[in-house]
Parts: C-alpha cells; structure tokens; sequence
C-alpha cells in the first residue's frame, strides 16, 4: 500500500485509505487532505510524488498551483472588506473603479461581480497571455468592455475575470494588491500556507501539475456567439503556462494561487466556524451569513449544469454535488479536482489538493469519493 504521511484521527482512517487506493492505482500522482472541526485538525495527511517522474516525493510543506480553487481566497478578501464597511455588496463597482461605469456597466454591482452574475465572464477577444500577465492592462480591458448578458439576470462562471475583478476592487478600496492582502489578512491571521502566485523562493517545493492530453481543438457543433464559447476563448490561461515563471510572478486572483491542503483549510475555516480563526474574530457571524444569499440558481451559462451562487462561493446543491449534504455548506473547486468546503453545520473544513488533473466539471470522482467518506465518517454514530 502507498506510503501516506502525516497525521488522522482513528474515526477518519477510510479517508486515509481512499488517499492510499488512489495512490496505489497511479489515480493520484501526489496530493493532499486536510479535515479541519471545529479548530482541529483532524485530518492532515500527504502522499505520492510531486513530479511525473516519480522521484520527488510530496512532502509536508509542498505546495501546487490551485487553479480555480484560487477564488475562495480572493472571495474571502473581498469579504474582509465587506465586514470592514467599505465595500458593499450592493453598491455599484463603478463607485469604487469609476472606468468600470463604460459601455452600460454602471448599475453592475460588488455582489454580482462575486457570484459571477455580471456578464464579463471572459475578455472580448483578441486578448493574450501577456495582457492578461499585465494586471493594468487587464483590468482596463474589462473596465471598457460590454456585459454579454442582462447582468443579475443569470450567472455565467467568470472562469479567469473574476480574480482581475474582485483584484482590483481590493486594490482600490484597500490601497494593496490581491497578493498583498492575502498575505497580510488571510494567510497571517489563519497561519496557512497559501498565496497569490508564488514567491521565488517558494518555487523549489511547487509540485507540477501533470495535465491530461488536450482537447484538439474547439468541439463541433458550438454556437460561436455563444456565452461558452466567447467565455472559453475569451480565458487564455491554459495548462501550459502553469509552472512557468511568469504564471507565478503574476497575479491572477482566479487561477494562479498557490498552496497545500493544509493551508487551505487553515485559511477557510474562518467561513465555517462563523469568522473565527486561531482564537481571532477576522469576520462577524452576519458577514459569514451573506454567503449564502444566494444570486443565482439554475443552469450556469458557462458550466451548462445547475448551480447555486451565492455570495463568492457555491453553495451545497445535490444536483451537481451527490455526495455533499443540503444545509449550510458553501465551496468551490479548481480544475482537476481540488476542492475547499465549509460546512457551517458541522463546523467542518475539508480540503484536496493534487498534482494529476482528473476529468469532471465540478471536481473529479476521486474529489467525491473523499468527500463522500469524510461525511460517512461524520454521519456515522457515536
């Protein structure tokens, strides 16, 4: 059996044992599993290796690029400054980031930009690498361009908008960039190991990424005015410039953070124990709240599956998620199948983070066959 490290408690060892099946049968290259109750770490195991290669061993402080899992922190940025009083959910963006008010864009509001409601959900093409690598460049390329939809009318996943929008919203309202804040306002108060890109000296312990074959070519048949394929051309961000030194001296509050499990959990736990972290309050219970207000429920005009936004997360919804409980359970996902959820119910964090990409919209079966034993485990009697 694969050799998993770190620690479980007694109750939660089929977790360990998933981790250890999927590592013996190659599913899982490398990876990482935190379950946080309560301010207890439960659960903070570790296996496999960080390089296809297989010589590197993945090890107690090795990190990986988060993909879309990335927004849950950007989000959570944008909720400290909502619990701050000066950035409101309901108030126009264009209050904050004046530019933004071009082309009929001046009603959008902070909420529908977090719940992926607004219409920018891509950049109008032609847009490349390097622009989106420009942070300025970026932003004011969104801030001119047209909605593509009704804004509040439906969502439509801001697959790499959604970190240059909220980014810059906390640049304006905070005065320090995305990489900053986090920094000095999630990853310090919560002591997790996550970021925004990537210190250089934090490189040597990234674990690649290890991609599936790609797609050749756009399949047939697409409506090419439509929202997925504007959207999909209009997100340049591809696997190959993942672990390239640009991607990591960049800021791409959507895509490009970087972390473990563990410090995913660390760093979330805050939304599931109702804004507390490490014995300090870094969010009232009423800003926790406004999480699950939710701003749109019915079939994304991206994803093409039903999901519930609310306010910078999803929210539990067995339509998608067949193995995550109704209740107050908010998450999100990155491609490949990493995966951080809050369940306030429980007071109950549950992190994933691996190198091999696995299939599936909204994590990989191997995402599901961990949550599903994680709630086995916390449903079964005492």
């Amino acid at each position: 059996m694969a050799n998993v490290e770190g620690t479980s408690t007694a109750r939660f060892e089929p977790v360990r044992a998933a981790l250890a099946a999927h590592l013996d049968s190659g599913e899982e290259l490398g990876a990482s599993i935190a379950v946080d109750v309560d301010g207890v770490m439960e659960v903070d195991l570790w296996g496999g290796h960080t390089d296809e290669a297989r010589t590197v061993p993945w090890r107690e402080d090795t990190v990986v690029n988060l993909w879309s899992t990335t927004k849950t922190l950007t989000n959570l940025a944008a909720l400290v400054l909502v619990d701050r009083g000066v950035l409101d959910l309901h108030r126009p963006v264009a209050h904050y980031w004046p530019e933004f008010a071009a082309e009929g864009k001046q009603d959008i509001e902070v909420r529908h930009v977090l719940a992926h409601t607004s219409g920018l959900s891509g950049w109008q093409q032609p847009f490349t690498m390097d622009q989106l690598y420009d942070r300025q460049a970026a932003s004011a390329r969104l801030a001119a361009q047209a909605p593509w939809w009704k804004p509040g009318s439906a969502s439509g996943y801001h697959v790499q908008t959604q970190g240059q929008l909220v980014g810059e919203l906390v640049r304006r309202v905070s005065g320090r960039t995305l990489t900053e804040f986090v920094d000095t306002e999630i990853a310090t108060p919560s002591r997790a190991d996550v970021q925004i890109g990537a210190r250089e000296a934090d490189w040597p312990r990234i674990a690649e990424l290890v991609a599936p074959a790609p797609l050749s070519g756009m399949p047939a048949g697409l409506d090419p005015d439509g929202i997925f394929v504007r959207t999909l051309l209009g997100s340049p961000a591809r696997d190959e410039h993942v672990d390239t030194p640009e991607w990591r001296r960049a800021e791409l509050g959507a895509v490009n953070g970087h972390g473990n499990a563990r410090g995913m959990a660390r760093a979330l736990s805050m939304i599931s124990r109702r804004g507390e972290v490490n014995g300090v309050r870094v969010l009232s219970e009423e800003t926790v709240e406004k999480v699950f207000d939710v701003q749109a429920d019915g079939v994304d005009l991206f994803l093409g599956v039903p999901v519930r936004w609310g306010v910078g997360f999803a929210l539990a919804d067995t339509r998608t998620m067949p193995h995550m409980p109704t209740g107050r359970i908010c998450f999100w996902v990155g491609r490949g199948g990493s995966l951080v959820m809050m369940d306030l119910d429980r007071r109950l964090t549950f992190s994933y983070t691996m190198n091999r990409l696995g299939d599936g919209l909204l994590g990989s079966e191997r995402t599901h066959s961990y949550i599903r034993h994680v709630y086995e485990v916390m449903n079964a009697p005492v």
